[in-house]
Formats: structure tokens, C-alpha cells, sequence
């Protein structure tokens, strides 16, 4: 095995490594949470900024996030299924008595 391939599979390990720790934290460093959400500094500095994701900044330079409240900001605006749409528009139409079984 040539020392390239080598030393790409360590990187790979460490990769994993690194974010099996992320999954592990409560309370995410910015760094941390731009890794976690696959975001870019700049754009993640422009969600906090306009107050579009939570986060905290206890001293007023450092900025922290809580993880679950990350997950909760990537779940919010679910869209339906076209089943779902469909189950909702027929429980609505028996509702109003509009549709007899």
C-alpha cells in the first residue's frame, strides 16, 4: 500500500472521528456547528447576525449552540407528502359534509 492511500485512509479515520465526537456534544462551538450543519463560516455568521438560527454569546464575542436546538432549526418547514395533502383535502371535504360515505 503506497504511503499516499495511507495517509488518506488516516484522514478519513480522523474525519470520522471528529464527527463522532460533534454527535457526542451538547453545546457546539461555531466551528463545531458550521461542521455539523454543512454550513459555510460566512453564511452561518449571516444567520446569526439577522437572528435566523439560535445561538448563544455569553461574553458578547464567542458564539455557542445548543445541538438540539440545531436539529430542531433544520426540522421546522416540513412540507407534506402529495399523500398527505390528499388525506387532509378528503378529511376536510367529510368534515364540511360535503362527500357522503
Amino acid at each position: 500500500m503506497s504511503t499516499d492511500i495511507l495517509i488518506q485512509k488516516l484522514e478519513r479515520i480522523e474525519t470520522l472521528i471528529e464527527q463522532q465526537g460533534i454527535l457526542r456534544k451538547d453545546v457546539l462551538n461555531f466551528n463545531e456547528a458550521c461542521q455539523y450543519l454543512g454550513l459555510s463560516q460566512s453564511h452561518m455568521y449571516k444567520l446569526t447576525s439577522s437572528k435566523s438560527i439560535p445561538h448563544f454569546c455569553p461574553q458578547g464575542k464567542r458564539l455557542y449552540f445548543k445541538r438540539t436546538e440545531l436539529d430542531d432549526w433544520l426540522l421546522r418547514n416540513r412540507t407534506d407528502t402529495q399523500d398527505e395533502l390528499d388525506q387532509q383535502a378528503a378529511d376536510y371535504l367529510i368534515k364540511k359534509g360535503r362527500v357522503k360515505l
